[in-house]
């Protein structure tokens, strides 16, 4: 067989079948759209499901590609064998009701002996038990004997789902040999050894499968088929695993020069080259196709990878974070077919480094915890890990569980799953509970809705803010009444509203019921149940079922409402295009007074970053920019490049709210006619919320107006303050913290010297342990440099020693623990000794041996603290 590079034979396979009248493409994103039952593409054809299904009509009903794929369900097996991985590349050629068995069964044959130039010797084939089709296709037309067709059973040749399209399939084989026989006389495909791999499957859809089981031909079959690129290039290569072929074997080069260790040499690091290795290709391609690290969902995929390959490169001794280095070697070889990775080359980088630094803060300190927790298992001989011990970890320090798991199989040890998720339930419950609290407003969720009216109110708001309307019907707690009297609130139902209802993060509206018998104030208007309800007080008069009203919206909060729904359309933009289209939106509020914008990024945006940002949505302000609301469909809207949180549902019609050609979104909510009348938009804040998910809140209009001016107050007073004018508050506060810099610098010193004067004092209370020096004492008006200088003259003065001096500055306890080094010889720890001590005032800390610090936050246990000090030198030393 020739040998052909994974590139090469890439490259073969779409020529061919573009040749065959096929449509090529480069393959879709790892990142499902439309689709909620995978978090990520797993296979060739997943992407192409709406064709399958009919649901969408294909660009050609030929298609073949090239795409990529990421499986976890064997992560913990990748790197322990060389069969395992998570990143593939699946080739895969499709009809869509047009060709079907003997096209597909001829051009693979052909590509196979001709394009490939494989030994028609070589293959091997199989089909389905009952599928005669198939079989006299192989035999007759192509010509391939019948001892090498094999019959196989529903398990191996017979793809199907629950319900829909599915059919038998025949695959192809390739003999490697006796080398990798299992001797067996009878040895064909089907049999569990290495002689027959299979390296192409293709499938005939040509059933629909119900309920309940029964199976129909489907008038118009498909053709569906799969084969692993690296699993044919290893074949091709003689190789004995995709680790052994080029340009993956590139990788793996440059880990053996990261590392200067030899792959093949030793089982042991095998293992973290092969995870590094394949991890690192998986991360570079989920992050070009915009995964960030999260705690949830595909994020967190690509977090484990991370972790995973950054914690191997530890055990290969690599003592710094390298997986953005090493991300260069996949963009440099991958990039002529996916340009992508070329595009995103720095984000690629910078979200792998930020995110492996961020495990690196962590990761030390958890595997030591980790390591005592093991340590005192096996004392106990215990062989299954509290499961709060493995909750704390991953609270406390972000020590994920799967690794956990990980480290504790390598010592054939095990958690208690069951108790970390019971105790990750109960946080998500307080977390849960602060979060109702928080949001806890004057609309009573407990009100039963469920009246029976089926009338839907006509909502007139996009057109018109003023109406005349009919009530319907009122509801007071949970039943339905026919008056409110002046004074009452209930919820009231109209037959048609210009109020728009709380949707989409938009607050609804507020404004006035009235005709010539009441009046009465909407304090909000809601959604439930599909029913436009609007909450009422009435002021005077009484408000009846079935009276004639007009229906006022609040004008002016109804614009300041709109303009800010505006600006977070411009902020959106905005933000993809200063830090990446890897930004979505992930929440938002509008109200009449503010804007919240939650969005995907992996760090904190530098006052640059947020400066060009708002910047950006001012001058699309300033440049007026129109907008056009258009009503079509949600096929037609993705078509015309509408964003939209595809993860939601849609009717058969939706609004796309365009501005120009800046921002096309999908909306519900109501915005203004022109960008010029939001006036000015201010960012307030930016902050994170959760793990790869950051806010910014804003204002707009005249809350804008009211900030600066606010602003310019505050400037005023402070000049007035400082005795200076407004161009030289900044020179004069520098000069002002400048002189408080200096004069704490001299307090410092003196309250130094002061503490040195009592260093008679001190060595005067030194109480010996066993031959070792202790001295404990608390010392006023000092700081922690103060401390550590007058720790080490204490050291000076005494012979196998230890000491734990404390001291309180502003409510905060700061502790210094320092020891000889023949008193750490004799099993002295400070590290351990302050982490203890350190509890007893509420903080903690560690540290080396000989040296450590920590914190406190209740300045009255010092002493208490410092009384513990004796007998954890008594432990250390009986050891």
């Amino acid at each position: 067989m020739e040998k052909y590079n994974l590139h090469e034979i890439r490259k073969k396979y779409l020529d061919f079948f573009e040749n065959k009248g096929h449509l090529v493409t480069n393959g879709f994103s790892l990142v499902p759209k439309d689709d909620k039952s995978v978090l990520l593409i797993i296979a060739g054809m997943a992407p192409l499901k709406p064709y399958f299904l009919g649901t969408k009509e294909p660009p050609k009903n030929r298609m073949a590609t090239c795409q990529k794929c990421v499986r976890t369900s064997d992560i913990e097996n990748v790197g322990k064998t060389d069969r395992h991985g998570t990143f593939f590349e699946m080739l895969g050629n499709f009809s869509f009701g047009d060709y079907f068995k003997r096209e597909a069964i001829n051009w693979a044959w052909e590509f196979m002996t001709k394009e490939l130039n494989i030994s028609k010797e070589k293959l091997w084939v199989s089909v389905y038990l009952d599928d005669d089709e198939a079989y006299n296709i192989w035999n007759n037309e192509i010509g391939v004997s019948k001892n090498k067709i094999v019959r196989l059973g529903k398990e191996d040749n017979f793809w199907e789902l629950e319900v829909g399209p599915c059919g038998p399939s025949s695959e192809i084989y390739i003999d490697r040999g006796e080398k990798y026989s299992c001797g067996d006389e009878n040895c064909k495909p089907g049999c569990e050894c290495d002689r027959f791999v299979e390296v192409w499957n293709l499938v005939f859809s040509q059933f629909d499968k119900d309920e309940l089981g029964n199976y129909s031909e489907l008038p118009n079959p498909n053709i569906d088929t799969g084969m692993g690129l690296e699993r044919i290039t290893a074949v091709l290569n003689d190789a004995d695993n995709i680790f052994e072929i080029e340009p993956i074997r590139t990788i793996i080069k440059e880990i053996e020069k990261i590392t200067n260790q030899k792959y093949k040499n030793d089982n042991k690091d095998d293992v973290s080259i092969r995870v590094i290795t394949d991890h690192i290709r998986a991360i570079c391609f989920l992050v070009s196709d915009g995964v960030i690290p999260s705690n949830e969902g595909r994020g967190y995929v690509l977090r484990r990878l991370i972790r995973r390959a950054s914690r191997h490169g530890k055990l290969l001794g690599i003592k710094n974070s390298f997986l953005s280095n090493l991300s260069d070697v996949v963009i440099e070889n991958w990039k002529e077919f996916y340009s992508n990775l070329e595009d995103k080359r720095l984000q690629i980088k910078k979200i792998i480094k930020i995110e492996e630094d961020k495990f690196e803060e962590t990761i030390d300190q958890g595997i030591e915890i980790l390591k005592k927790y093991i340590d005192d298992m096996k004392n106990n001989d215990e062989t299954i890990l509290d499961g709060y011990k493995a909750f704390k970890l991953y609270d406390t320090y972000g020590f994920p569980l799967d690794l956990t798991k990980e480290i504790l199989e390598d010592e054939k040890l095990d958690v208690d799953e069951e108790q970390f998720n019971l105790e990750m339930e109960s946080q998500k419950n307080r977390a849960r509970s602060a979060r109702d609290k928080d949001n806890k407003n004057n609309w009573d969720s407990d009100v039963n809705f469920d009246f029976k009216i089926n009338t839907k109110t006509k909502f007139e708001g996009y057109e018109k803010l003023s109406t005349e309307s009919k009530v319907i019907a009122i509801i007071k707690g949970s039943q339905s009444i026919e008056t409110l009297s002046p004074g009452e609130e209930g919820y009231v139902l109209l037959e048609n509203s210009p109020f728009y209802a709380e949707s989409g993060g938009q607050v609804g509206d507020k404004g006035i019921f009235k005709n010539d018998k009441f009046n009465a104030y909407v304090i909000d208007t809601q959604k439930k149940n599909e029913k436009l309800l609007h909450l009422v007080k009435v002021e005077h008069g009484y408000l009846k079922v079935g009276d004639n009203l007009e229906a006022h919206v609040d004008r002016d909060r109804r614009l300041d409402i709109a303009k800010n729904h505006s600006a977070t359309h411009l902020l959106h933009k905005a933000l993809k295009n200063t830090l990446g289209q890897h930004v979505n939106q992930a929440g938002s509020l509008v109200t009449d007074d503010r804007l919240r914008f939650d969005f995907t990024h992996f760090e904190s945006l530098t006052k640059e970053e947020l400066n060009k940002i708002e910047r950006e949505v001012n001058e699309k302000i300033w440049n007026s920019l129109g907008v056009e609301v258009v009503e079509t469909s949600i096929d037609k809207a993705k078509d015309m490049g509408a964003t939209a949180l595809f993860d939601e549902k849609y009717g058969e019609k939706v609004r796309v709210v365009k501005m120009n050609d800046y921002t096309i979104e999908l909306c519900g909510g109501t915005h203004v006619n022109n960008i010029s009348q939001i006036g000015m938009f201010k960012i307030l804040t930016e902050s994170g919320i959760a793990s790869g998910v950051r806010r910014i809140e804003a204002i707009t209009g005249r809350k804008a107006y009211e900030f600066n001016l606010s602003l310019n107050d505050k400037l005023n007073t402070l000049s007035e303050v400082l005795k200076t004018n407004k161009d030289n508050l900044i020179d004069r506060a520098h000069d002002i913290m400048n002189e408080v810099r200096n004069l704490q610098k001299e307090i410092d010193r003196l309250n130094s010297k002061l503490a040195n004067s009592k260093l008679d004092n001190i060595l005067e209370n030194v109480y010996n342990i066993n031959d070792v020096n202790v001295v404990t004492k608390k010392i006023d008006g000092i700081d922690i440099d103060g401390l550590r200088q007058l720790g080490d003259k204490i050291k000076e003065k005494l012979d196998k020693a230890v000491i734990v001096l404390s001291t309180e500055k502003n409510g905060k306890v700061n502790f210094i623990a320092t020891a000889t080094e023949d008193a750490v010889k004799s099993g002295i720890h400070c590290g351990n000794i302050i982490r203890e001590v350190a509890k007893v005032t509420g903080g903690g800390g560690g540290g080396r041996p000989n040296m450590a610090q920590a914190g406190g936050n209740e300045p009255s246990k010092i002493e208490e603290a410092l009384d513990l000090v004796k007998s954890l030198v008594e432990s250390q030393l009986n050891k």
